[in-house]
């Protein structure tokens, strides 16, 4: 995902991504959100967790649109994967909890969980020794302690990445038993100086490691805890060697997540990585997209002069569909804002996507004025919190199929709150 503020904030903010793949709009099961939305009474903490395990309960193939309408909800997409055993919509922990612990870590992780996420996210990039780690970019000078290492103080490069300098230090010149001896940090401490609390406790973990906590914690939940893989600059790692969709295969593989109902999903904003796992595993996938008029990197590479604004179109979302299960859209691209930061009217992507059988998980939604539409915010500090609550409840009510978080607990009461003013007890 790439940082960036709503417009007219001066402050930042932040994306992820999605995918999309065939299997037209079908009924929801009735049952099966209902039984979902009876975890409404028990708080911001107990509504994810039951509410994720009553959903995956229902049959994948009990369906009632008519009770789903009667209850003033919008029957979910069917895509014929696992994610119809999620609940809907869904919360998905935006690198854990990140508005609360260092983005990335097993604490972050921990935390996201017991704030009621139904799916935890991972950004996968490599190392010099081809094994596949947990961080938002390759460059980790802003979320570790890299520079503080002496002994790596040489390793710092200037590389172009997508098309950008950046220099900083990159994984893929670090061995993993290098990397080891490093230790996460907070990545936006200006605007989370809280977090900065925990900067030191956790090191960077590999994909493996992530694989095997969320097995832990599936046992001791009593759920399936999901995860949403990201595979981050695809091209750029095939061109030095390092390609990353042969890797994650591997290791859903290895760890029997592998599968249209292998409790992973798959993402990349480069539709070609998408393409390549969509022949190396059966996971639901999903097409991240960026601002209206960017190109996804592949594209500039293989010169295809589409961009974003095409990809949204009804025809560039049956594109998507014949090879992805769903969307991840900026959620200017649902709601879009002006200059100012205020809210348009929305557009028709989602019933455009939804119309193409596709899921939408627009990102990312958070607590502070910074990230949020003048709408929504309270006050003029871009870290004070808004009011993140009817913000995500707007975009429920646009009827996503869920959105990326990085305040899980935010996210639960909305939805709670969604549920209830559609009748579901």
């Amino acid at each position: 995902m790439t940082d960036r503020p709503i417009s007219g904030t001066g402050s930042h903010g932040d994306g992820t991504e999605a995918a999309a793949s065939g299997g037209g709009p079908a009924g929801a099961s009735r049952r099966g959100f209902l039984r979902a939305a009876g975890a409404v009474g028990l708080g911001s903490v107990a509504v994810g967790a039951a509410g994720a395990g009553e959903a995956a309960a229902a049959p994948a193939d009990s369906s009632d649109g008519e009770g789903a309408r009667a209850a003033g909800t919008t029957p979910p997409v069917r895509t014929g994967t696992g994610l119809d055993r999620l609940p809907h919509p869904l919360v998905i922990g935006h690198r854990g909890a990140s508005g609360y612990r260092p983005e990335h870590t097993l604490g972050s992780y921990e935390l996201a969980l017991q704030l009621g996420a139904d799916v935890i996210e991972q950004d996968l990039v490599p190392t010099k020794d081809g094994q596949l780690v947990v961080r938002h970019e390759n460059n980790i000078a802003e979320t570790t302690d890299v520079a503080d290492h002496p002994e790596f103080a040489a390793r710092k490069a200037t590389k172009t990445i997508d098309g950008q300098s950046l220099t900083g230090w990159f994984t893929e010149d670090f061995t993993l038993a290098e990397l080891r001896t490093l230790r996460a940090k907070e990545r936006l401490p200006q605007q989370r100086q809280r977090n900065t609390l925990y900067d030191g406790r956790w090191p960077v973990p590999t994909f493996r490691d992530v694989i095997d906590f969320a097995e832990k914690r599936s046992r001791t939940l009593g759920r399936d805890v999901w995860l949403y893989v990201e595979t981050k600059h695809p091209s750029y790692f095939r061109s030095i060697g390092l390609p990353l969709e042969e890797r994650l295969a591997t290791e859903l593989r290895r760890a029997g997540l592998a599968g249209r109902r292998g409790r992973a999903i798959l993402q990349s904003f480069e539709p070609s990585s998408l393409q390549r796992l969509a022949r190396l595993v059966e996971n639901p996938r999903v097409q991240l997209l960026g601002d209206a008029a960017s190109r996804p990197y592949d594209f500039v590479l293989a010169g295809d002069t589409r961009k974003v604004a095409d990809l949204v179109t009804p025809a560039g979302l049956k594109w998507i569909a014949s090879f992805a299960h769903g969307i991840g859209p900026t959620t200017q691209l649902i709601a879009p804002v002006d200059a100012t930061g205020k809210l348009q009217p929305p557009t028709t992507l989602v019933p455009d996507a939804h119309r193409a059988g596709l899921v939408l998980h627009p990102y990312t939604v958070r607590n502070e004025n910074g990230f949020l539409p003048v709408d929504h915010r309270r006050g003029t500090d871009p870290a004070a919190y808004g009011d993140a609550l009817s913000w995500s409840r707007y975009l429920y009510e646009q009827g996503v199929d869920g959105f990326f978080t990085d305040q899980s607990d935010t996210a639960v009461l909305a939805r709670a709150d969604f549920w209830a003013s559609r009748g579901v007890h």
